[in-house]
């Protein structure tokens, strides 16, 4: 996972760091929690109503020696983003104390008991598998707060948190380059993302802070497990799409965000890094 083992102890590449990864207790969002974990860092991972997933998450995490809490947190709401925060504040205190108040930069002033982050990966998402014509505005207002709204106010919250030379990581989806109209609202909400990570990259350049997007394609995840797992055919189309030859699984998207959180990457910012194994080349 990215780690050594030396003298009894853990030595990784974000040793000392702490993470906040959004809907952490599945999925890719599971898998970058494991890598970050993996590599170092205390991972704070949330999730909207399974628990026992995330509680799962966290244990498998702790087992392989690395650091993890879990906190809930709903999406989509107004307000959710400053409620996120003050859940990573109370799961961080009582995890661990010792972990450095927050000393950001960025515009406004960190309360007391904030506590500092250094990556944050906005990867909770829904989709509307809809197209235009049955698009209904509550399904467009939705999957617009949940993907787009919540990631920008909980960058915009964490700002006086993020330290300097902090990592931001979007999820986007190779949805938002290709034209997929059955899916045109998911499509688009991850475009705006891309955007707001370019616009993002810009603003917080001065501070070392760099900011990207990852852009999955057909994942092998539980939320396409209804039509691609235990269905050879669908497997084989999904697998055709791409130039590589197969179905994406998590652990090569957590793979590429683990490079973006780390000193590696920090001369790549403001871009979207195609994760879909080459497709619709």
């Amino acid at each position: 996972m990215g780690t050594q083992q030396f003298d009894g102890k853990r030595v990784g590449r974000l040793e000392g760091k702490v993470a906040l990864v959004t809907g952490g207790s599945r999925g890719i969002g599971r898998a970058i929690a494991e890598r970050l974990a993996g590599d170092g860092a205390l991972v704070a991972l949330t999730y909207t109503s399974d628990r026992p997933a995330a509680q799962e998450a966290v244990a498998r995490i702790e087992k392989d020696g690395g650091r993890a809490v879990a906190l809930k947190a709903t999406l989509g709401q107004h307000g959710d983003a400053a409620n996120l925060w003050a859940a990573f504040d109370a799961a961080i205190a009582a995890y661990a104390p010792d972990v450095h108040a927050a000393t950001g930069t960025g515009g406004g002033t960190a309360t007391s008991t904030a506590h500092g982050v250094d990556i944050i990966v906005n990867n909770a998402g829904i989709g509307r598998s809809t197209d235009l014509a049955g698009l209904t505005e509550q399904d467009f207002d939705e999957v617009f707060a949940v993907n787009v709204r919540a990631p920008f106010f909980i960058v915009q919250h964490g700002l006086t948190r993020l330290r300097d030379g902090g990592r931001i990581i979007n999820i986007s989806s190779g949805a938002a380059r290709l034209a997929m109209p059955e899916i045109i609202a998911y499509s688009a909400t991850k475009g705006a993302l891309d955007t707001f990570t370019l616009n993002l990259a810009k603003s917080l350049g001065p501070r070392g802070i760099t900011v990207n997007s990852v852009a999955p394609g057909i994942i092998d995840t539980d939320v396409n497990a209804s039509w691609l797992r235990d269905n050879p055919q669908a497997e084989a189309q999904a697998a055709a799409l791409a130039a590589l030859g197969r179905v994406g699984q998590p652990e090569d998207v957590a793979d590429i965000v683990a490079f973006l959180a780390s000193d590696d990457a920090r001369w790549v910012t403001g871009r979207v890094v195609d994760a879909t194994g080459g497709s619709g080349l």
